[in-house]
């Protein structure tokens, strides 16, 4: 494939290496406003831009027909209206928080583990770490297995992060700290005992890898919006 890149720091960097590795051809990059002329000569575009980019860029690229993933986190209250554009322009567009493979399974267990506590007296909180360049916290990784627990514990209807604290707001505490690639720990505990579930990346390489594998995958498929789970489970079939 002819990839753009829409935001080229240390993830576009990693993710480039990446694709070259796999045979892929990195066409176009940049940190600035689109360049319209060189996105419509991409096949795929991937966004790992900053916030306030984000959905401008991915809309740039959905209003050309042109399929896009993104794993900017912090533009979320637009997501919305990036699927209803990817309808519109019968594109294709998949966001996750997160495209490591380790971390799509950590999902899966904290599903899982979620809907085993619905019964129960335990309460949740949720703990994450990211290095102190990471702009937006706590990190969308975060959000999203707090949702999964939102979803399915009835005590909790919303998260919050301290010092705010209320009993039907599930806590995430975000720390920023040094070169952190990522860290991420969901605890249930009662006055008994507690049972964590953590996940903690080494480096960048299962991010970067997980969205050429992304890019990969949604290329193949008809127009539509998807999720990493969708990608996870074609490739542990």
């Amino acid at each position: 494939m002819k990839l753009a890149l829409l935001g080229y720091g240390k993830m576009g960097k990693a993710i480039e290496k990446v694709a070259l590795n796999r045979g892929h051809e990195v066409i176009y990059k940049t940190n600035k406003d689109i360049d319209l002329d060189l996105l419509k000569q991409a096949d795929l575009a991937i966004d790992f831009s900053v916030p306030d980019a984000a959905f401008k860029n991915i809309s740039e690229a959905l209003k050309i027909q042109l399929p896009v993933i993104s794993g900017t986190t912090g533009w979320l209250n637009r997501y919305d209206e990036a699927v209803k554009l990817c309808h519109k322009h019968e594109s294709k567009f998949l966001y996750a928080s997160n495209f490591s493979v380790g971390v799509n399974l950590f999902f899966k267990l904290n599903a899982y583990l979620s809907k085993l506590m619905v019964n129960t007296d335990y309460n949740a909180k949720l703990e994450e770490t990211h290095h102190i360049h990471k702009k937006d916290a706590p990190s969308g990784t975060a959000i999203t297995l707090a949702e999964q627990v939102i979803e399915d514990h009835t005590k909790y209807s919303e998260w919050s992060c301290p010092p705010e604290h209320e009993a039907f707001k599930l806590p995430i505490e975000a720390y920023r700290e040094g070169e952190v690639f990522g860290d991420h720990t969901v605890t249930f505990f009662n006055k008994i005992d507690q049972l964590s579930i953590r996940h903690t990346a080494f480096s960048r390489d299962g991010f970067s890898k997980g969205a050429v594998i992304a890019a990969e995958w949604i290329y193949k498929q008809p127009t539509g919006v998807y999720t990493m789970a969708q990608v996870l489970d074609d490739l542990t079939q």
